[in-house]
């Protein structure tokens, strides 16, 4: 797996946990800046599921397993979406909150996938 790729979605998930963490301590709900956020997050996170399909097509494995793989891949690309759309429901200070624990558990969610692929 590509280890730029790696530190940029948790850097860019943690940068937007921050962000979103900031609005629910100024009491402020989800805002349109924060969902461009959740949506630049979103994408690169799409971008190592391409690449993650693309490696394990060339005939590289993890060294976990390719289910394990896919699964934390998987949940690696709806954390924050999903989490995007809870605040949608949530127009409080506790949405922002929701957003910014999506972002963390998308970072821990990018150190255990580079941790099953042999990093």
């Amino acid at each position: 797996m590509l280890v730029a790729l790696t530190v940029a979605v948790s850097v860019a998930a943690l940068a937007l946990a921050a962000w979103c963490g900031f609005a629910a301590y100024r009491d402020q709900p989800t805002k349109d800046w924060h969902f461009i956020g959740m949506a630049v997050v979103s994408a690169l996170a799409l971008i190592q599921v391409v690449v993650g399909i693309v490696l394990v097509g060339r005939g590289e494995r993890a060294s976990d397993g390719s289910v394990l793989f896919f699964s934390y891949l998987l949940g690696a690309l709806l954390a924050v979406p999903a989490a995007g759309f809870l605040s949608l429901t949530e127009r409080t200070r506790w949405g922002s909150v929701t957003v910014s624990a999506g972002a963390v558990v998308l970072a821990v969610l990018e150190v255990r996938l580079h941790d099953i692929w042999g990093g």
